[in-house]
């Protein structure tokens, strides 16, 4: 190495794009080459350091290594950092250990928790885990054991696919300036979409999958400390977010997941709740924000019904009377022909339940709508694809491509039609259009005529 290593490091290479390593080495060469990537492609690198809280600016110095060895570690360990990121800022310095695992390989709690108190021995920052498990967001660690750890190191996630979105997103949005790092990203991009990469989305549930189904189909109840439950919730949030990669990459903007801001801050508080929820109502939920569109994405997971319900809530818009003429603003929005499965459920004032009807019959007749509730009008609209799986819903593999195809085709056909009703801007009225007009002494005139 040209560079002189850290002094906290007694053996380290710099992350290479070209790592001499052996064929059988998928993790090293992989996490060479995106470090190596990090350090090279300067939006590539902000925006992954962004999120993980740091700040990359034009005076910020990247460097990353791999195979390190500390100097301050227990004279009879085996563990070794992937990896080191090291950003220097003027007098300021953070670093960060990495560790990484690629395929089938999860990451392991106990040897996080070596790596945590080696960051602490040798004034490391914290510690980054990359691996195809999937993370809510890269603060909210898959593993519960290092969420619940009483260690003060901070320990960060990033699945391979989130790596991979960030580089897709980054090229399709032309956000990277030089020519030359657009080119060294889209080779990375085409070197983790490679089978020889070891990245992979989630793409089967749990066996607790099927057996939770042979419960609930059976009339059986799950029960309140059900390990079952507690495994399928935590399969869920995997395939939740890499849906909303997937749709990210679709789309070209950052799709990400809709939480309470108490479930935000306490993921434990949020397992704890879907758990409930899906004890209680047989349903695993998720909520997605795409930009700019009209309302959140909802997908619900029915394991009674077998079905996966995929809609958009919109506020019905208030400067239209009749249910037929609110209906039919919404109406107007679907373009879609195929309206098999495709239902508007309408939200009623007071303690008046919700309606359901198929957008087929609808579409020939809206006053079927504002049957038996001629007095009412609706405040608001969920319409929805409910598609019916069968066996199929129950399958660890098939639920998992079936939900990755009905969620896009709802919002390719439906949902990025979608306009959200908005107040029109306020007019002036004819007989108040000039400074005159709403003078004190208009004003009072309009108040004599008002008491007369």
């Amino acid at each position: 190495m040209s560079e002189k290593l850290p002094e906290y490091l007694i053996q380290g290479e710099q992350a290479r794009l070209f790592p001499l390593l052996s064929t059988t080495s998928k993790e090293g060469r992989t996490t060479s080459i995106v470090l190596a990537c990090l350090a090279k492609v300067d939006e590539f690198g902000a925006d992954l350091m962004q999120s993980v809280g740091q700040r990359v600016g034009v005076r910020t110095k990247v460097e990353t290594y791999t195979e390190v060895v500390l100097k301050n570690r227990p004279s009879d360990t085996k563990d070794r950092p992937d990896g080191l990121i090291v950003l220097k800022t003027g007098s300021r310095e953070w670093r960060a250990l990495i560790e990484a695992k690629v395929g089938s390989n999860d990451l392991n709690a106990p040897q996080i928790e070596k790596y945590r108190q080696l960051a602490k021995d040798n004034a490391i920052d914290c510690v980054i885990t990359i691996s195809n498990q999937f993370a809510t967001t890269p603060a909210a660690h898959p593993i519960e054991e290092v969420q619940k750890s009483k260690s003060k190191i901070p320990v960060f996630h990033w699945s391979w696919m989130y790596i991979l979105t960030v580089a897709d997103l980054l090229l399709n949005q032309e956000n990277v300036t030089d020519a030359d790092q657009s080119m060294l990203l889209n080779e990375l991009r085409r070197f983790l979409s490679h089978e020889s990469a070891g990245v992979k989305g989630f793409d089967r549930m749990p066996k607790e999958w099927v057996e939770l189904n042979k419960l609930v189909s059976s009339g059986g109840v799950i029960p309140s400390k059900s390990p079952d439950a507690a495994t399928v919730v935590s399969a869920w949030h995997q395939e939740t977010r890499d849906l909303s990669f997937i749709l990210s990459r679709m789309t070209e903007t950052h799709v990400s997941e809709r939480l309470s801001r108490k479930h935000h801050s306490d993921l434990t508080l949020r397992t704890k709740d879907e758990i409930t929820a899906l004890r209680e109502h047989r349903q695993l939920t998720a909520s997605l924000e795409i930009p700019d569109t009209a309302a959140v994405l909802e997908v619900t997971a029915d394991i009674t019904r077998r079905c996966i319900d995929v809609g958009m809530t919109l506020r019905a818009p208030e400067d239209k009377v009749s249910t037929k003429a609110r209906l039919n603003w919404l109406l107007k929005q679907v373009k879609t022909e195929k309206t098999d499965d495709l239902f508007i459920r309408l939200m009623w004032p007071g303690r008046n339940d919700p309606t359901q009807f198929p957008v087929a019959m609808l579409r020939e007749n809206s006053d079927k709508a504002s049957e038996g509730k001629e007095n009412l009008s609706p405040h608001s609209f969920h319409i929805f694809h409910s598609k019916r799986l069968g066996a199929r819903f129950t399958q660890q593999a098939n639920f998992i491509s079936d939900l990755e195809g009905i969620v896009p085709t709802f919002y390719r056909e439906i949902g990025s039609n979608l306009m959200a009703w908005k107040k029109s801007a306020p007019k002036i009225r004819d007989d108040r259009a000039s400074a005159t007009d709403v003078s004190t002494d208009a004003i009072s005139e309009d108040a004599k005529e008002y008491e007369a």
